[in-house]
């Protein structure tokens, strides 16, 4: 199993592999030009700033995934809900490790005071969906045709997770 341990700026260049070809071959991000090691410096920078956690997993010293929390909102009543992100290296899926991240930010977010955990979910994404209900997220919320990547209109549903009661 993987070792699981805060993300390091000496993470970016690995962070940037791991997300690179989820740009480059997927709908699963939005994003439409890969990021090099200084643009993830940078977004590891902003979460840290945030206070919140960015995660790791690695195997054999070799990072094969992560997971952070950012935002929700910036207005100040949304203070307490965030969004999270997990991403695996190819050849890392379907080993428990999205799992292990996920429950090790949400284990992470709860001491934080974050009271609710949004996931924004590219669809048909069936293996991502399957990770949060496991892990108690229910669906929220689809908005049909938000996005439009590689010639088609791409749907994004919502699952939520409430930490505290």
């Amino acid at each position: 199993m993987a070792e699981l341990r805060a993300a390091s700026a000496a993470d970016a260049a690995a962070l940037a592999a791991i997300y690179n070809p989820y740009i480059r071959d997927s709908v699963a991000t939005f994003e439409e030009t890969p990021l090099g090691a200084t643009a993830m410096r940078e977004r590891l920078a902003q979460v840290e700033a945030q206070r919140l956690p960015w995660l790791v997993a690695t195997v054999d010293d070799r990072v094969v995934g992560y997971s952070y929390a950012t935002a929700w909102r910036t207005r100040s009543a949304y203070r307490y809900s965030v969004e999270s992100t997990v991403y695996l290296a190819p050849d890392a899926q379907r080993q428990g490790h999205g799992r292990a991240l996920m429950q090790a930010l949400l284990d992470a977010l709860q001491p934080r005071g974050v009271h609710c955990v949004i996931a924004g979910i590219s669809l048909p994404n069936p293996g991502s969906v399957a990770l949060h209900e496991a892990l108690g997220f229910a669906p929220v919320a689809r908005f049909p045709e938000v996005g439009y990547k590689f010639a088609r209109w791409v749907d994004v549903g919502y699952w939520q997770r409430l930490l505290s009661g």
